[in-house]
Formats: structure tokens, sequence, C-alpha cells
């Protein structure tokens, strides 16, 4: 499996091939991860994949191997092998660093493995011996064990009050380091190590990550003239996005546009066989 921190030419948004299924973590497993995915690639003539900065951490189980999918500051490519399967656990915000017991800085841009980031106190996410049977035992199997392992820590709640102020958009011309620090009553030294422990980066990347996740999620949902999903998502005006999406992507909004029209993966009926 080949990573680059710059997007291939050919490239495809990661969810824009294969087949691509989330569902909410269930109980048991809610208070760290936020969602379960499951990403199988095609059989033959897989690209490769850009994965943009979302603001999250994931735990991925990859053709029998436990991997943490660090925070990323810009696009990453990677080149996953055909009929390829991952399943990822997706963290809640700030959750991953308290169960990993790694500040998500250390691992900013980075796919680890299990192994090679914990050691010998890995070896219960040995996945050698999972049961025969399909993807709904497997995803059974897999979640059975990641829910064995009791984290050292519970999850920081004032980076998540951080998180959730930032994504709900600061009024226009808004500044979010005077906003949170207000909110939270530390010092700023404080709130950008914190901050940097819990998601990799600062503020002010976190927010810009964010804002990014916010236009995807209204050109998905609400559609409109480019011109005002910029103005909606709380940039200053089209150019402004233009110039984010291509720092974050490597792709215009429009190319992005694109892509999740041609490969919009609920218009993908269901699991291959």
């Amino acid at each position: 499996m080949h990573h680059s921190d710059s997007p291939s030419t050919g490239a495809v948004p990661a969810q824009a091939t294969g087949f691509f299924h989330e569902q909410p973590a269930p109980k048991g497993l809610n208070s760290f991860f936020s969602a379960i995915w499951v990403h199988r690639m095609t059989a033959v003539g897989t690209p490769p994949v850009i994965i943009s900065p979302d603001a999250t951490i994931d735990l991925q189980w990859v053709d029998g191997t436990f991997r943490v999918a660090g925070p990323d500051k810009v696009a990453q490519t990677e080149i996953l092998p055909p009929g390829g399967l991952i399943v990822g656990f997706r963290f809640q915000p700030g959750a991953a660093a308290r169960w990993l017991g790694v500040p998500a800085s250390e691992i900013l841009g980075r796919r680890v493995a299990l192994a090679d980031l914990w050691g010998r106190r890995a070896q219960p996410f040995s996945t050698g011996a999972l049961p025969a049977g399909g993807l709904p035992q497997l995803l059974s199997s897999l979640m059975q064990i990641v829910g064995r392992h009791a984290a050292a820590q519970s999850t920081d709640p004032e980076m998540r009050i951080a998180y959730d102020l930032i994504d709900r958009a600061l009024p226009s011309g808004g500044l979010v380091v005077p906003r949170l620090l207000r909110t939270l009553h530390m010092s700023e030294r404080t709130l950008r190590r914190r901050v940097e422990e819990n998601f990799g980066y600062g503020p002010k990347t976190l927010e810009r990550i964010l804002r990014y996740q916010r236009f995807q999620k209204l050109s998905r949902e609400t559609g409109g003239s480019m011109a005002m999903l910029a103005l909606d998502a709380g940039y200053a005006d089209q150019a402004h996005l233009i110039r984010e999406s291509r720092r974050l992507t490597g792709l215009t909004p429009f190319q992005w546009q694109r892509f999740r029209l041609a490969h919009d993966p609920q218009l993908r009926s269901g699991e291959p066989s």
C-alpha cells in the first residue's frame, strides 16, 4: 500500500471509488467512536485515492491488520490494492489521543500500524483467527475486539466544546482563538497545546478544515450556486473557497462537486459480493 502527501495525477476522492458505507457507532463504542465505515475497493482498475483533511482520526482494519490513520493538514494520496477491504472506526472529536495514549500531533499526516504504535499492547488486536462468514460477521468480530480495549483516560470534554464551537461557525469576521479563550477560560498557550494534542494542529487549522467540511455538507444537502455556498459555509467569497479547496484537497470545489455527482455513494445500491 503506497502513501503520499501530495495528490497524484488521476487520483479521485476516496469515496468516489468502490463501495462505501457508514453507520453510527453502536452503544458500547460510541463514547469514543462516532461512526464505523466500510470501504471495499473495486476488483480491477482501482485508481489512487485522495484522502482530504476532515478533522478526524480513524482506527482502521486494512485486510487483516489494524492501523491508525492520523489527522491530516493537507491532502494525502493512497494506492490501495484492488478488491481490498478497509473497516474504519472513526473517533469522536477529541477522543483519539486519550484512547490511543498518544498525542494526535505525534501521528499527524501518518498511517501507523497499531503494533508499531503500541508494541506488545497491540496483541489483543491481532485478527488472524477471525471466524469465517460475510461482512456482518466480520464487523461484529472487529467491534468486539475494539470494544474490549479500555482507554486509560476518558475523553476531553473541554476539547469537545472547542470542536463544537468551531464547527458551528463563528459570525463573519469572528476570531476563533479569542472566542475559545473566553469560553474555556484558559491561557492561549494552554489552548494551543490542548488543541494540538487532541486534533494534531492548532485551532486556526482546525477552523479551516471544518469550514471546508461545512462547504462539502452544504453542497451535498442544499446545492445552489458556488458563490452562495461559499458565503453560507463562512468564506469571504468564492475565490477564498477555491483557494482553500486547492490547498486542502488538491482539487477545485467544481472538480470535487463533479466527482460527487458522478460517484455519490448514496446512488450505489449495495455491497458487492
